[in-house]
């Protein structure tokens, strides 16, 4: 599955009780959050956060959104987080896996985030910027 992934963060998550439905398997608009904290953490790991963003007047926001459900996580199942950052035109695609302690894909998911400054859309020159060289190139 991640032969044709190129990571460049990572960071181990746990399943908590109240993010598992009455079958005891995490929800599956839960594993969106698990995306969204694990590239809000990318980007302040990088060195540019959400909130520093924002102050900027330079907002990313989701265009499209496309997840692979493979294996479902339980209550208290540790896992992985990991994420690869590319562009298609004036896009940022984050490419977001997640994988069970052991390895097994848990979900394969693929983020188009557009960037918005001062209200207006924009090919996000400062987050190429401060995120160029963790871009793939292709």
């Amino acid at each position: 599955m991640n032969k044709d992934r190129n990571y460049i963060f990572e960071m181990p998550m746990k399943v908590r009780d109240y993010e598992v439905d009455s079958e005891g398997i995490v929800n599956n608009a839960v594993y969106l959050h698990y995306l969204e904290h694990t590239r809000h953490e990318f980007c302040e790991w990088a060195g540019l956060s959400f909130r520093e963003m924002h102050s900027r007047g330079i907002d990313p926001v989701l265009s499209k959104v496309t997840v692979e459900y493979k294996h479902p996580l339980g209550l208290g199942q540790r896992f992985v987080s990991k994420l690869g950052l590319g562009r298609r035109g004036p896009l940022f695609v984050f490419r977001q896996d997640l994988f069970t302690e052991d390895g097994n894909p848990v979900v394969r998911a693929d983020v188009e985030v557009a960037c918005i400054e001062n209200g207006r859309l924009t090919r996000g020159l400062p987050l190429v910027e401060a995120f160029g060289k963790y871009l793939e190139e292709k």
